[in-house]
Order: structure tokens, then C-alpha cells, then sequence
């Protein structure tokens, strides 16, 4: 029996979900780091690269899955996550990496920078994870 748009729509948005809850459970944690050395910049930011990616791509199918099974209201939610993820990508990441040489100078201010920027992307995490679980009521 050969999968349907709407079995592979599902199965999508069940890792779209995962991988968002995923690491949002695991980015919190990272908030006990001080984040007061290169390396805890480095690994935040190569974790939050990572999310990034997965979240894009993971978002794209289940838009395009939706798409194909003629969902346009849930097509347009994941193409709006894909669409977040990639921005947030494009300025989280370059400030995370400006962020990270102040960081190894000491600069009194890189540090409560990072830290808020951290915090932000969790509280956007958290709305993504929202937003999924709000679509999973229309299904």
C-alpha cells in the first residue's frame, strides 16, 4: 500500500516536532554555561547551526508534504517556520560569531549580550513549539 500525502504530511510534522522539542529541551540546559569563553560561544552557536539546518529542512518537507495533500492552511504554518528558521539562521548566527572574539577580549558587555541573545532564540524555539503543537489540533 503506497504512502499517501497525507501519511508522509504526518510523519513530517511528528519530526518537526521532535527535533524543535528536541532542542529546545536541550538548548535550556546550556543557559547554566557562563558563557564567558570561546568555547562556550563556539559550542552554543555550532548547536544552534545544527537546529537551523534540521528545522529548515524538516520544515520544507512538511510544507511541501502538506502542499501535495491539498492542506494549504498547514502548508502555509511549516513554510512560515521554514521561513523563520532561515531568518533567524542568517542573524542569530553572524551575531553568536561577532559575539564570540569580544567574548575572548573580556569585553564586560559581549558576555550579557550573549547570554540575552541565547535566551532569545529559546523563546522563539518555544513559539516554534507552540506553533506545532497548535497546527496538531487542525489535523
Amino acid at each position: 500500500m503506497p504512502l499517501q500525502a497525507q501519511d508522509i504530511a504526518l510523519f513530517f510534522t511528528v519530526a518537526l516536532l521532535a527535533v524543535t522539542a528536541y532542542f529546545l529541551l536541550g538548548s535550556v540546559p546550556l543557559l547554566v554555561l557562563k558563557h564567558d569563553n570561546p568555547v562556550d560561544a563556539s559550542f552554543i552557536r555550532s548547536f544552534y547551526i545544527t537546529y537551523y539546518r534540521f528545522a529548515l529542512v524538516i520544515a520544507l518537507g512538511t510544507a511541501l508534504s502538506y502542499g501535495l495533500a491539498g492542506r494549504w492552511p498547514l502548508a502555509s504554518g511549516a513554510a512560515a517556520i521554514a521561513m523563520l528558521t532561515l531568518v533567524l539562521r542568517t542573524r542569530f548566527i553572524p551575531m553568536m560569531a561577532q559575539l564570540a572574539p569580544q567574548i575572548q577580549n573580556q569585553d564586560a558587555l559581549a558576555v550579557p549580550a550573549f547570554r540575552r541573545l541565547h535566551k532569545s532564540a529559546i523563546m522563539v524555539n518555544t513559539g516554534q513549539l507552540l506553533a506545532i503543537l497548535g497546527g496538531l489540533g487542525t489535523l
